[in-house]
């Protein structure tokens, strides 16, 4: 596999060149029945990760170990939830949920969100229909799109016309990602050089607070969990969860309830940010710091920690309040319109949402190193329209390329990448981490929880 798209990652991070001969990747796409190169992206994306985790073992212990991708694996690895089960069965799906594309008066479509009650809400109140696919259909098609997905988006719902790359290229949102990196690790206040802890795996000691929710931010604690981090997933009681989806990246992690709408619930967490080392949310630019979480307060209250963001459309453009999950953006930027132009259809994997997180975590463990090396407290940040950006960036197959490939690889190879834990939620069979390592193998030492099983403190 070509790995210029890994030397580019490097750069970002200021890392030697050369470092790049210490991660395989082997294979290459298609794998799945689509232009984009989910396998390509995956497992560049883990492999950054891989070697991060590699540098921080090589700071600890002075040894050097490879590590290796398959691309096929990691293609798979970008639809995780895809091969989820609960003791043996797929996980029911939430009949309220009737997201989808549906069609307007001048023949364009919308993609409409409606996972979380809140924005499905927010949703049937603005186009005044019940939760029926028909009675939505009736009232989108009495609207027409720009002006809809601006009400939509003033009224805190989500919805996203559907948009050619031609389109979405015109768009300001577009021009704020032009020329910036896919991902930003930046010094963001001054601390003394932190080691890292003792321990038999690279992140051992290291404690991060997870308040993300879906599949980027979730997968980029996990992929800290992987390799030795104590994770704790802090969520809100009275917040939407993402159903099974938060069973899958819950893995290695703990999970408690913070409610941060209270004084009480943000002294908890002001206490919980002064004992941990990584700080990750993916709640809307500015959410948090209204709350006095910004990351230059959070780098004032525990000198040396690493901010890490993920947004839907950027920290500073025109769109950083609007809402945005994987498959709006996909609906945005032109990914879910087909070349024929028909009804648009999602992409078979949740690339940008996996590979965000992967960059993530790669980012927050660079920043680590630098901590460690250099001191200082960082911000690591990353938005799902700018990887996008970057995966169109690899390039793209030509349909004959892709026609004809299977929706799923045979069974007889996906069973191998499959593992069983049991949790208290029931027996999960779900994915193993797809990075092998030589010295650490990544893997998790807790099951994954519901959500606020535990109490929120440190261990």
């Amino acid at each position: 596999m070509d790995k210029r798209a890994l030397a580019g990652l490097l750069g970002l991070a200021q890392l030697p060149a050369p470092l790049i001969d210490r991660v395989g990747l082997a294979g290459g796409d298609p794998v799945l029945p689509t232009c984009y190169k989910p396998g390509e992206a995956g497992a560049t994306a883990i492999g950054a990760a891989g070697l991060a985790a590699a540098l921080l073992w090589e700071l600890k212990t002075g040894r050097l170990q490879q590590s290796a991708v398959d691309v096929r694996a990691a293609a798979l690895a970008m639809r995780s939830t895809h091969y989820l089960r609960i003791d043996g069965r797929m996980p029911p799906r939430d009949p309220q949920d009737l997201s989808g594309f549906y069609r307007l008066a001048d023949g364009q479509w919308i993609f409409l969100h409606c996972a979380f009650a809140n924005v499905r809400a927010a949703n049937l109140s603005v186009l005044q229909a019940a939760n029926t696919r028909e009675d939505i259909a009736r009232a989108v098609a009495c609207r027409h799109g720009k002006d809809l997905e601006d009400r939509l988006s003033a009224a805190g719902g989500v919805g996203a016309l559907a948009r050619s790359e031609s389109d979405w290229r015109q768009l300001p949102e577009y021009a704020a990602l032009s020329g910036a990196p896919v991902l930003e690790i930046a010094r963001i206040g001054d601390a003394p050089p932190q080691g890292l802890p003792d321990g038999g795996r690279p992140l051992s000691g290291i404690r991060v607070l997870d308040l993300t929710r879906v599949l980027a931010g979730p997968t980029c604690a996990r992929t800290l969990a992987e390799h030795g981090a104590d994770v704790l997933k802090i969520s809100g009681p009275g917040l939407a969860d993402s159903g099974f989806f938060d069973l899958d990246t819950g893995l290695g992690k703990r999970s408690a309830f913070v409610d941060l709408r209270s004084a009480d619930g943000r002294d908890t967490l002001r206490r919980l940010a002064q004992g941990c080392d990584v700080f990750s949310q993916s709640y809307r630019p500015g959410s948090l710091a209204a709350k006095g979480f910004s990351p230059e307060e959070l780098a004032r209250l525990r000198p040396g920690i690493v901010c890490v963001e993920l947004s839907a459309w950027s920290r500073l453009g025109p769109w950083r309040g609007r809402r945005g999950y994987d498959t709006v953006v996909q609906a945005t930027n032109g990914m879910a319109l087909g070349p024929d132009g028909g009804k648009p259809e999602m992409l078979p994997v949740s690339m940008q949402d996996y590979v965000a997180g992967y960059l993530l975590a790669y980012g927050a463990m660079v920043a680590l190193r630098r901590r460690a090396l250099e001191g200082g407290s960082w911000r690591v940040s990353a938005c799902l329209s700018g990887v996008g950006q970057w995966i169109r960036s690899l390039g793209r197959l030509a349909p004959e390329a892709y026609r004809g490939v299977p929706a799923d690889l045979p069974q007889a190879e996906i069973a191998p990448l499959l593992m069983r834990t049991e949790s208290p939620a029931g027996s999960l069979t779900h994915l193993r981490p797809i990075l092998r390592m030589s010295e650490t193998p990544p893997h998790w030492q807790l099951p994954a929880v519901p959500l606020g099983h535990h109490r929120p403190a440190w261990d």
